[in-house]
């Protein structure tokens, strides 16, 4: 029998229950999974606690994992049996096996791993459309990336070098400032021990920067405001110390007539073309050697609540995963 990662009611990383599952047959349109590895983001822990509303309880937790397709549904012609695939989707990652919508999946390449693809398909698929689409990082732009140890903070950081930006990243350690710089950051400032405002301010000598990337949330705002420069896009994407509290767009203008947005991964590739070209843009830059994939950490999924506590402890760097 399969089994799963559920949560029966929002908590703590106990509230992560490890029990067998049932699973039908896929349906028509779907495809049934064995999962070999399973990323682990800072988003199935907003899940678990309830800062992100899942459609019911109980639910099974993890939102990207990589496989091998076991069985597929009536209808479904572009995945067979033996196939290669990775995914991302809201819940449902956290389990041996499962069924998804063939709309969803991705081929692996040969070069790309499961390892590599359950990771890269939140985490990756987050960096490309952030420094591709939501602002397209070229050779001139100066960037300031937030958590630059993290999963998607390394991702990013290798990524807007290789485009040629100047990359500032922050970090919580003398250790993930290390890490930092041998992934792609020119400077790294460690904010529990200086001003991260002040120090961009030097680095940059006062020119700032065109772009912030701030994963992080309330402990870094609005300080992230204050290292753009003028008509630079504060760009909000998660909220691993907490939701950034309500202001006043009126701070927008007196910065310096800046953007800001707060997108999301669904938002990019809600069409399977953009989810398509996302991937084959991801992997091409996996296989070539402009992209690293650090995976770090490897938990077991049944210590799933411990790889929680780990995360939001700040105890991990670059990209974790769990095996079934």
């Amino acid at each position: 029998m399969a089994k799963a990662v559920r949560v029966h009611k929002v908590g703590g990383p106990e509230a992560l229950v490890y029990e067998p599952v049932e699973i039908a047959a896929p349906g028509p349109g779907e495809v049934r999974i064995r999962q070999h590895a399973i990323g682990l983001n800072f988003i199935d822990v907003y899940y678990r606690t309830g800062l992100y509303k899942a459609p019911g309880l109980p639910f099974i937790a993890g939102n990207e994992a990589a496989g091998e397709v076991i069985a597929v549904g009536p209808g479904v012609t572009h995945f067979h049996p033996g196939d290669r695939v990775a995914y991302y989707e809201n819940l449902g990652g956290y389990a041996t096996e499962r069924n998804i919508g063939w709309q969803r999946l991705v081929k692996l390449p040969d070069h790309i791993t499961y390892e590599q693809g359950a990771v890269l398909m939140l985490k990756g698929l987050t960096v490309w459309y952030l420094l591709h689409k939501t602002f397209k990082v070229e050779p001139h732009h100066r960037v300031l990336i937030h958590a630059a140890a993290g999963g998607i903070g390394l991702l990013a950081c290798q990524w807007a070098r290789a485009l040629g930006a100047h990359v500032i990243g922050t970090v919580g350690s003398k250790a993930k400032a290390d890490l930092a710089l041998a992934n792609g950051c020119d400077h790294v400032i460690i904010y529990s021990e200086e001003d991260f405002v002040a120090r961009v301010k030097q680095i940059s000598r006062g020119e700032l920067c065109d772009v912030v990337y701030d994963g992080v949330g309330k402990s870094t705002f609005p300080g992230s405001l204050s290292c753009l420069k003028p008509r630079g896009l504060f760009v909000s994407f998660g909220n691993a110390s907490g939701p950034v509290p309500p202001f006043s767009i009126a701070e927008l203008n007196s910065h310096g007539s800046l953007f800001a947005t707060r997108p999301k991964l669904n938002d990019y590739v809600g069409k399977r073309s953009e989810l398509l070209e996302g991937a084959d843009t991801l992997f091409s830059a996996v296989i070539s050697g402009k992209l690293h994939v650090p995976i770090n950490h490897a938990y077991a999924l049944k210590d799933a609540g411990r790889a929680h506590a780990d995360l939001e402890s700040r105890a991990t760097t670059g990209a974790s995963i769990l095996k079934p």
